[in-house]
């Protein structure tokens, strides 16, 4: 069993910052290609209609936003959930739980979505990086906005998980794949790791 100790210092943050750009990036050509005219949603978002001739857009939907809170909101998330989680299990792991966590994402939408839904969005590689955490540091305190009192974190990840399963347009089934293989991950890992806060 190795022991990981949590370092409290900035950490490894090259791999988050790459994957926020890129999705700000993505975020920008969209509405830079729109305010021309051009709509290219249709060739990044996930549906199960166009994915056997479209199948980069199983990876395309993961970096793929259109409303800026949207973005922010996930980009926010990411930044704290992909810092910590990087801090206890180092870059490697971190991204393949956030990329197996997107993939297992897509496969659930493309099961159990309707056939002519578009998915896009980070969400479901990040409800992957909470499912971990939630494991691997369960009874972390965290806030979520607006409740003022702190709240483990395993109950913080199942709050938000529930609260967005209920919001209209929202793919909770792109949120329940993420959050299955990030809990997948944090079982694998616990008995690898012994985090020491």
């Amino acid at each position: 069993m190795s022991r990981v100790r949590y370092n409290s210092g900035e950490g490894e943050l090259i791999p988050i910052i790459v994957l926020i750009i890129i999705n700000v990036v993505v975020y920008l050509a969209i509405n830079i290609a729109a305010y021309s005219g051009v709509n290219i949603v249709d060739y990044l978002a996930l549906s199960r209609a166009t994915v056997m001739a479209e199948p980069w857009t199983i990876l395309t939907s993961m970096f793929t936003h259109v409303s800026f809170w949207h973005l922010l909101s996930n980009m926010v998330t990411l930044y704290f959930f992909g810092s910590f989680l990087n801090r206890i299990t180092g870059t490697r792991t971190l991204l393949w739980i956030y990329f197996g966590g997107g993939l297992l994402s897509a496969l659930v939408v493309l099961l159990l979505s309707h056939p002519l839904s578009q998915t896009i969005g980070a969400s479901g590689a990040i409800f992957a990086l909470g499912g971990a955490l939630a494991v691997l540091v369960p009874m972390i305190k965290v806030f979520i906005f607006p409740i003022p009192v702190p709240m483990p974190l395993w109950v913080a990840i199942l709050i938000g998980f529930l609260v967005l399963a209920f919001i209209p347009g929202v793919s909770w089934q792109g949120h329940l794949g993420g959050l299955l293989f990030g809990l997948a991950a944090g079982w694998y890992l616990r008995g690898r790791l012994r985090v020491v806060l």
